[in-house]
C-alpha cells in the first residue's frame, strides 16, 4: 500500500493560486483514474480536477472555500500498489488530457504575452508561489509506468531530475520567470517590491513601469487605511452588513475594470436606430424551419452587423502595444455575460467566417456554457472587440469600459417602440439606442463615428448584410 499526495496544478493559465468549490469525494471513497475529485474555481472559470490515482481516499487536505497555491497538497490517496508509483511528494500529471493538466510551456512560450480574460490592474494581494520541495533522500526513482522524463537542464553540479519531478520543476521556473526591462526590476528593488506580486500588461507579458506605479499606489494606499481606528458601531461592527470575500472571477474583473478605465483614456459615442426592421427580421428567422431549435434575438443581428462594421473600420478591431497598434484582421467576438459569478467575457473566435446560423448557435452554447459557470479559460483569451447587450436588463443604454487589451466594446440598449419621425409623420417604431467606447490613441472620434454609424445602419437595414 502506498500513499500519494496530488498537488494542485496550473490548469493551463499560468496563474498562482484557485479556490476549492466543492470536493466530489469524501474520506473513505474508491477512485479510479481520471474520475472528478475536486471543482476549483481559478480567476478565469469553474475547473472540474480528475484523479491521477486508483485507490482510496485517505484524506482532503485543505477545505472547501478555501483559497491555495498551485502545487499546495490537496489530496492523499492510498493505492495498492508500489509499482509504478511516485514519491508522497510528487505529483504526476492528470492523466486526462481535456480535464486540466499540469501546464508545462514551452520555453518558446515563457515569451508569449499572459493570457487573460481581464487580468490587468494591481494585484497587491498576490500569494507567492510556494518553492517546490525537493524529494527526501532515500526516495526510489519512478518507474517506467510514470510520465515520460523530460530534458531538463539541470543546475551546474546538481543531478537533473527525472520523470514528473523533471516536468514539475521546468513548469515551475517558467511560470515563475517575470518579464520586465532593467529599469523596472531596479526601480521594483529600490521599492522593495516583488515584481511576482505585480499583474504584468505589457505587450509581450513584461511588468511595465506604469504597472509599478499602479502597484505601489494601491500598496501605499491600503497602507494608509490600516489600522485606524474604528468607532463602536461601525460598519466593521455592524452584523446586518453581509461580508462577502472578493476573489476568483470578480477579483479579476475587479482589477481589470480599474486597470482599463485608468489606463485606456475612453471616449464615448451614442445614436438611436430604428430597429424595426431587424425586429421584422428576427420574427421571420424564428418562424423559419432552419433556425428550428435555435434561440434567435435581436442580439444576433447586432454581433453580424459589429462584425461587418469591423471589417469596415479595422482599426477597431486592436489593440495598444504602447509603441505600435496591432490591428487584428480576425474577430474574437467578446459577449459579455453576467453570471452569478460575476462578468465574464467569452469570444467567438473567427466569427468573421461564421454564417448566420452558425453565429446564432454559437451564441446560444456560449451564454449556456457562462450561466452554468462551465466557460474555460481559453473561452476568454484573445477577444479583440466585445459587445455587451445591457438592453436584456430593459436599460436604454451606457458607457460601458473596454475589456483590456482592445479599443472599443458596444453596448445594446433595450429596444422598445417610441414616436419616430418617417416621412415627416409621427409613427410608433422599435427604436434602440447603441453606446460606443473607444479608447482613443487608437479610435479618433472620426472613426468611432464611421464605425457607430455601419452598426446602425445593419440594425436599420439587415438585408444589407445580404449584399
Amino acid at each position: 500500500m502506498t500513499e500519494k499526495t496530488f498537488r494542485l496544478p496550473d490548469v493551463g493559465e499560468g496563474l498562482t493560486e484557485a479556490d476549492i468549490v466543492q470536493w466530489k469525494v469524501a474520506p473513505g471513497d474508491t477512485v479510479a483514474v481520471n474520475d472528478v475529485i475536486v471543482e476549483i474555481e481559478t480567476a478565469k472559470s469553474l475547473v472540474e480536477l480528475p484523479s491521477p490515482y486508483a485507490g482510496t481516499v485517505s484524506s482532503l487536505m485543505v477545505a472547501e472555500g478555501d483559497t491555495v497555491d498551485v502545487g499546495t497538497p490537496i489530496i492523499s490517496v492510498t493505492v495498492g500498489s508500489a509499482a509504478g508509483s511516485t514519491t508522497p511528494e510528487e505529483t504526476p500529471a492528470p492523466a486526462s488530457p481535456a480535464a486540466a493538466p499540469v501546464s508545462a510551456p514551452s520555453a518558446a512560450a515563457g515569451d508569449a504575452p499572459r493570457a487573460s480574460l481581464t487580468g490587468t490592474g494591481p494585484k497587491p494581494d498576490a500569494v507567492h508561489r510556494r518553492p517546490r520541495r525537493s524529494a527526501p533522500s532515500g526516495t526510489p526513482a519512478s518507474s517506467a509506468a510514470q510520465a515520460p522524463e523530460a530534458s531538463v537542464p539541470a543546475p551546474s553540479g546538481k543531478p537533473a531530475p527525472s520523470g514528473t519531478a523533471a516536468v514539475q520543476d521546468r513548469a515551475t521556473r517558467l511560470i515563475q520567470r517575470v518579464l520586465a526591462k532593467p529599469p523596472v526590476r531596479k526601480a521594483a528593488k529600490d521599492l522593495g517590491i516583488n515584481l511576482e506580486d505585480v499583474t504584468a500588461t505589457g505587450a509581450s507579458g513584461e511588468v511595465t513601469k506604469q504597472d509599478l506605479m499602479s502597484y505601489q499606489a494601491q500598496r501605499e494606499s491600503e497602507r494608509g487605511s490600516a489600522g485606524g481606528f474604528r468607532f463602536p458601531g461601525s460598519a466593521a461592527d455592524d452584523s446586518r452588513i453581509e461580508r462577502i470575500p472578493v476573489k476568483g472571477v470578480r477579483r479579476a474583473t475587479a482589477n481589470a475594470m480599474v486597470e482599463s478605465a485608468f489606463s485606456a483614456p475612453h471616449v464615448s459615442i451614442f445614436v438611436d436606430v430604428d430597429a424595426s426592421r431587424t425586429m421584422e427580421f428576427v420574427k421571420r428567422l424564428k418562424a423559419s424551419k432552419d433556425y428550428e431549435g435555435i434561440r434567435v434575438s435581436p442580439l444576433l443581428i447586432l454581433a453580424k452587423a459589429v462584425i461587418w462594421a469591423a471589417a469596415r473600420n479595422p482599426s477597431v478591431n486592436a489593440t495598444w502595444a504602447g509603441d505600435e497598434i496591432l490591428v487584428k484582421h480576425f474577430m474574437n467576438l467578446g459577449i459579455a455575460a453576467a453570471t452569478p459569478r460575476g462578468l465574464m467575457v467569452p469570444n467567438i473566435k473567427e466569427a468573421q467566417d461564421l454564417s448566420l446560423k452558425e453565429l446564432a448557435v454559437a451564441l446560444n452554447t456560449l451564454a449556456a456554457t457562462a450561466r452554468e459557470g462551465r466557460t474555460q479559460p481559453a473561452d476568454m483569451r484573445g477577444g479583440t472587440l466585445t459587445v455587451t447587450n445591457i438592453g436584456s436588463l430593459g436599460i436604454d443604454t451606457g458607457t460601458p469600459i473596454i475589456n483590456p487589451g482592445e479599443v472599443a466594446i458596444v453596448a445594446f440598449g433595450t429596444i422598445k417602440q417610441k414616436p419616430w419621425v418617417v416621412d415627416g409623420e409621427v409613427v410608433p417604431r422599435w427604436i434602440t439606442t447603441l453606446g460606443g467606447s473607444f479608447d482613443h490613441r487608437v479610435v479618433d472620434g472620426d472613426l468611432s463615428a464611421r464605425f457607430m454609424a455601419d452598426v446602425a445602419a445593419i440594425l436599420e437595414e439587415p438585408a444589407l448584410l445580404l449584399g
